[in-house]
């Protein structure tokens, strides 16, 4: 399911940068493939404007809102994956919300599997996520729902350490709409580079001859958790030329 985390990590990206607008159910997996289905589409953007994401927000909010999905397993699955994260999320934030979604029947699609997605929000609107699911039935070792839920929220405590404007999933997202921005100046605070980030900025270099000017923030009374890396460049000025079609 790991274009079904990169999916699910994305959108909560885009809706913070303001292009929302993508949907979508489970993914199903058959013989060794996954099918996605997107029940309404990105909007067309002409061009992106430069951005400013610099400020992370002092703490978290009192209200984490989180979700826990499974398909073709037992409802129990879901009180098994909640109750374990909990267990090590209450111990920071006692007022944590994490809903259900379990799909059965026809929409489910062809295999079982159950999934966390866990969501943390800063008093200025940064969102950090880290989300797990199971692996593919034949696919790989079998995980326990108490497993699931404590990893993964070990991943959002590691990403809410590392701290950033956005979380590593998505460095290189945001790196790539900075690029693509407008001729003007766009920065964007975040957490210690990721190997992924660094060799996608390799891949910028090399398609779109653009540099970014690297500037190490040490955490301190301002910045809390890891060291952060403020990034900076100016865009190429990219305009899409699609049209809707009819």
């Amino acid at each position: 399911m790991g274009l079904y985390i990169r999916i699910v990590t994305s959108v909560i990206f885009l809706q913070n940068v303001g292009t929302s607008g993508l949907r979508g159910t489970t993914p199903s997996w058959s013989k060794g493939y996954e099918t996605w289905d997107c029940l309404s589409k990105l909007p067309v953007v002409k061009t992106y404007h430069g951005v400013d994401w610099i400020t992370q927000g002092p703490r978290m909010t009192p209200l984490t809102p989180s979700c826990r999905y499974s398909v073709r397993v037992s409802p129990q699955m879901a009180n098994r994956i909640v109750d374990s994260a909990r267990s090590i999320l209450n111990k920071f934030l006692p007022d944590i919300y994490i809903y259900t979604d379990h799909m059965k029947g026809i929409n489910s699609g062809k295999s079982p599997g159950f999934g966390l997605s866990l969501v943390a929000e800063t008093t200025n609107g940064t969102f950090l996520s880290a989300e797990l699911a199971s692996n593919p039935q034949g696919q790989g070792a079998a995980m326990l729902p108490e497993d699931l839920g404590r990893n993964c929220a070990r991943l959002l405590l590691e990403e809410i350490y590392r701290g950033g404007c956005v979380d590593s999933t998505n460095q290189s997202l945001a790196l790539l709409l900075m690029t693509l921005g407008q001729q003007d100046v766009s920065k964007v605070l975040l957490g210690p580079l990721s190997p992924y980030t660094i060799e996608f900025l390799r891949h910028l270099k090399s398609f779109f001859q653009i540099m970014f000017k690297i500037e190490t923030k040490p955490c301190g009374e301002e910045l809390k958790g890891g060291d952060k890396v403020l990034m900076t460049c100016v865009g190429i000025g990219f305009s899409n030329l699609s049209k809707t079609l009819k």
